[in-house]
């Protein structure tokens, strides 16, 4: 199994510089760089990765992508004076030429191909390539954007040329359109582009028409291109997930890539003076997760831009923490996307309706454009650096966490034995039965009738007392009775201080305390039924509902009940696990009644950090549970704002 996240940084690549007074380029620095490595070396993360130097990208690499004619221009800037990069710069929007611009940008080319083939090689999980120029605007025959070689369109085109790949998704949350990986991929099935953006109605730079949300790609490629346009600035972590929840997460699933590839920009975080959005550094975490649960967990980041050096820094450092496996904060500020976001959200599933089947059932019309103005409730503005910096200190601080010292815990009362399990779980000595019985008496006596009942609480409480004290992020607990077993873990940590716990069934079992119609909250507890759900329609319901409600909820503590007779198969279970997992810092007791080896072992290896399993060709969900998930939506949408998405 793949283990370890591999760091790719190459000093070098800072001696790209502008070498001249140009307003327009003067942002892209080299301190891009080397402040995001600082910041990583300052968490202690570098220590913590697999760290490489980068290779130079061969002629023949980046002819996968660009012309001769492109790749000559490049090499001649070489030997040039000042007043000869400069004229030949002036040629291009919004670039320029140094004397060791070619060298850097084969650097970041071939540092990028080394991502690729760590990971696909299966010597690494995941991993992150720091580089620059960046690459998403280039495009075949022309420099673009501060981009001269298109570093992750040239990844795609090599991973598919030495893995044989079919399908690669490549995620571009660069707050720019990446027209250039566009134009190379419009016609190609094999690679699903996703790009949100600030477009503003096209008033914002690259100002493209083929920008917007109508633009899905052509020919056979054709719902394979999907552009989210922002449509003005001021977007925040809620707009970020919402897109995550209602476009991207259950296309890239229907899609089933092979190989996930990101584009990764973070002038779409706070404080960045091109973006001019509200997103502060922990969404990209929770964006890194997400991507984790695809393709196996083989995901490749590649730096874009970033042009706020503190957000940039914290940026790439909760992605890398992402990808090492540590827990994910928890996202702040309000858990509701903006009217222009869920516009544009409404307007992208409607355009893209006729080519996805998770869209077939769906009632979608394309919502009329408006043009708000910016929010008031922006409390921080974007363009006064100072005051952001003393933020992202102040919020930083407040959103790390020690990480306790075990991933993953089970008592040695677990009937499979933990030697049969794929991972190294932390085995713990449960409690002691009389100390159960005294504390069942005082607190919990209405809902322990019987004996047997009460004898097997001891895994269950175990391990809850091991996540309410942070001693282990998560654990497996097994009961016969798993009911009473959540009754009495939902009662005791909401005794115990915890106010929201979100409590997930799956399976055929009496629920305590009752739920109506699959919803109710009581003691502090957000409960949610699963029934009945298999395959897609459990997928479509996970991605359009509980997610969205989960997210909105933002629970301290998570509770999910396996029980018998469930219809959903082994690979559904465990993908529940991962994705729940970016919320309550990773904070997730499961209580399983059901033994199968099989599910048993799907469940330790996603709360300990391994990739999901394949969760198998996607076919769209019925309309009897589209419509379900519908009226659900509906009726619940006012107080749970983040399903909202029409």
């Amino acid at each position: 199994m793949a283990s370890g996240t591999v760091l790719i940084y190459d000093e070098e690549m800072t001696s790209h510089k502008l070498l001249w007074n140009d307003p327009i380029c003067d942002i892209e620095v080299p301190e891009r760089l080397s402040a995001s490595y600082e910041q990583l070396q300052s968490y202690h993360l570098v220590e913590r990765c697999v760290l490489e130097p980068a290779r130079e990208g061969s002629e023949e690499e980046i002819l996968l992508v660009h012309s001769s004619e492109h790749l000559e221009v490049a090499k001649s800037t070489q030997t040039m004076n000042e007043e000869e990069l400069k004229r030949v710069s002036g040629n291009y929007d919004a670039f320029f030429f140094h004397p060791n611009t070619y060298r850097c940008a084969r650097l970041a080319v071939g540092a990028t191909l080394q991502l690729v083939d760590a990971v696909m090689s299966g010597k690494m999980c995941n991993g992150m390539a720091l580089v620059r120029p960046p690459g998403h605007h280039s495009q075949r025959n022309a420099a673009n954007g501060f981009c001269l070689f298109n570093n992750v369109a040239i990844a795609a085109e090599y991973a598919k040329l030495k893995y044989g790949l079919q399908r690669i998704l490549i995620v571009d949350w660069d707050v720019h359109h990446g027209q250039g990986t566009q134009y190379i991929f419009e016609e190609d099935p094999s690679v699903l582009y996703f790009s949100w953006h600030r477009y503003e109605h096209q008033e914002f730079w690259p100002s493209l028409r083929e920008s917007d949300y109508d633009a899905v790609g052509l020919g056979k490629g054709k719902g394979f291109n999907i552009n989210l346009p922002w449509n003005k600035v001021g977007m925040g972590n809620s707009d970020y997930l919402a897109a995550f929840f209602h476009v991207l997460l259950p296309m890239a699933f229907e899609f089933d890539p092979e190989l996930v590839l990101v584009s990764s920009g973070y002038d779409s975080g706070i404080g960045d003076p091109e973006g001019q959005m509200n997103a502060t550094p922990e969404v990209f975490a929770h964006l890194t997760h997400f991507l984790m649960q695809l393709a196996n967990g083989k995901l490749c980041v590649i730096l874009e831009g970033g042009y706020h050096l503190k957000s940039l820094s914290e940026s790439v450092c909760m992605t890398v923490k992402t990808l090492l496996g540590d827990p994910v904060p928890q996202v702040t500020g309000e858990m509701a996307p903006c009217l222009s976001a869920i516009e544009s959200i409404q307007n992208v599933r409607a355009a893209h309706k006729p080519y996805w089947k998770w869209l077939m059932y769906e009632d979608l019309v394309k919502k009329a454009d408006t043009n708000p103005a910016a929010d008031d409730e922006a409390t921080i503005t974007n363009n006064e650096s100072d005051k952001i910096e003393r933020f992202l200190e102040l919020h930083m601080k407040k959103i790390i966490f020690p990480v306790p010292p075990i991933k993953t815990a089970t008592t040695n009362e677990l009937r499979v034995s933990a030697d049969l399990l794929p991972v190294l779980l932390h085995v713990v000595k449960e409690m002691d039965k009389n100390e159960i019985k005294a504390l069942v008496s005082d607190f919990y006596a209405d809902l322990v009738k019987k004996d047997k009942t009460l004898l097997s609480l001891g895994s269950t409480l175990t391990i809850l007392d091991k996540i309410l004290k942070k001693e282990v992020c998560n654990g497996i607990a097994e009961s016969p009775a798993a009911s009473v077993s959540v009754a009495v873990a939902l009662r005791h940590s909401v005794r115990l201080g915890f106010q929201r716990v979100l409590c997930i069934f799956v399976g055929d079992m009496q629920i305590i305390p009752n739920t109506e119609e699959g919803f109710t909250l009581v003691l502090n507890c957000f409960s949610l039924l699963l029934k009945d759900a298999d395959g897609n329609d459990f997928l479509f319901a996970v991605l359009g509902f509980i997610l969205p409600v989960a997210y909105s909820y933002q629970p301290n503590l998570i509770i999910i009940a396996v029980g018998p007779n469930r219809s959903l198969g082994i690979s559904g279970i465990p993908l529940l696990f991962g994705l729940l997992q970016g919320l309550a810092e990773s904070r997730i007791l499961a209580v399983i009644e059901d033994t199968d080896i099989k599910l048993m072992q799907g469940v330790a290896s996603t709360l300990a950090g391994a990739s999901v399993p394949h969760f198998g060709v996607h076919v769209s969900p019925t309309q009897e549970k589209v419509n379900q998930i519908k009226i659900l939506r509906d009726q619940l949408q006012q107080d749970w704002k983040m399903l909202q998405c029409s």
